[in-house]
């Protein structure tokens, strides 16, 4: 889908993210996987796309600021909803000696679990499918809830059958269900509007119990671009029935894997829509990942991009 002026909309959640140090400081930012993978496709598109967040937050002054921290990305705030008297979620990340975290949320009252639901957000079901591209993940269903989530199907069908491409990545997190089995259905229904799945492993050997990665690859035959995420591991991309394969690039410290998988989506996904093939578009990914996982957060200084 290589154009120019490409209008992407990415849908979830942001969260005011507390960093706690080893000597038990905490710094406070904000992050969410695909507010993440939205700062990062805005610094790589510039221009030649208009990147926009999908999302509700409340009118406290944290929301105030993750807006002005948005905008200052060139994210688009049009389709922000803010909740009088509501709350952004929050969630703490440990991390340990070898860069892998640990996350601690704070999510249940949040204000986007109320994102598709509130007359505010009328006009904003009916600006999605206007869009180029839009992008969710397994996070965004299920803070959205069942009544959410039935909405969002709606606006995919209709955005496939103008012509959109739509995007998702898996991102499985247990605690936000509740049963696997619901996960499972949630997953299986919005897979039918899907044009590119990037999956992390873990989280799909988690939710289905798949054996290897030939085993995941089959189980997503239909949909037509798929790319496996397998961490400092080789990533797996399956599309125009081939498969490929393609190696991570070493790091020699980790020193925070938040945020890995989400850069990775943003650098193979920019690449894609400038008409790169998957190959060229994994390398980006792999990249771009690369550098995030050397830094401490899920986004890192403008200054720290590769080229």
């Amino acid at each position: 889908m290589p154009e120019s002026n490409l209008r992407i909309a990415l849908i979830g959640e942001c969260m005011i993210e507390l960093q706690q140090h080893a000597d038990g400081s905490l710094h406070q930012s904000f992050g969410g996987d695909t507010l993440n993978t939205a700062v990062y496709l805005a610094r790589l598109l510039g221009s030649r796309a208009q990147v926009d967040y999908v999302t509700a937050l409340g009118d406290d002054s944290f929301s105030d600021a993750m807006c002005r921290q948005w905008a200052a990305e060139g994210i688009g705030l049009d389709q922000v909803q803010r909740l009088p008297g509501r709350l952004p979620g929050l969630y703490c990340i440990q991390t340990d000696g070898n860069g892998e975290r640990r996350f601690l949320y704070w999510r249940n009252e949040a204000a986007v679990r109320d994102c598709f639901t509130t007359a505010a957000a009328e006009p904003i079901l009916k600006a999605l499918p206007k869009y180029d591209v839009l992008y969710f993940s397994g996070i965004t269903l299920a803070v959205l809830g069942e009544q959410g989530r039935a909405r969002l199907l709606q606006v995919l069908s209709e955005a496939r059958s103008r012509g959109a491409k739509v995007v998702f990545d898996n991102n499985y997190r247990p605690r936000l269900w509740a049963s696997v089995e619901q996960a499972r259905a949630a997953y299986r229904d919005c897979l039918q509007q899907v044009d590119l799945a990037l999956l992390t492993e873990d989280d799909e050997q988690a939710l289905y119990g798949y054996a290897d990665t030939g085993q995941l690859l089959a189980a997503y035959g239909d949909i037509a671009e798929v790319v496996v995420k397998r961490g400092a591991q080789h990533c797996v991309v399956q599309a125009a029935g081939q498969r490929f394969e393609i190696p991570a690039q070493a790091v020699a410290q980790v020193v925070d894997t938040t945020a890995a998988g989400d850069s990775f989506s943003a650098g193979y996904l920019a690449e894609r829509l400038l008409g790169a093939e998957p190959v060229t578009a994994a390398e980006a990914g792999h990249r771009l990942a690369s550098t995030v996982i050397q830094h401490r957060g899920a986004v890192i200084p403008l200054s720290a991009m590769p080229q």
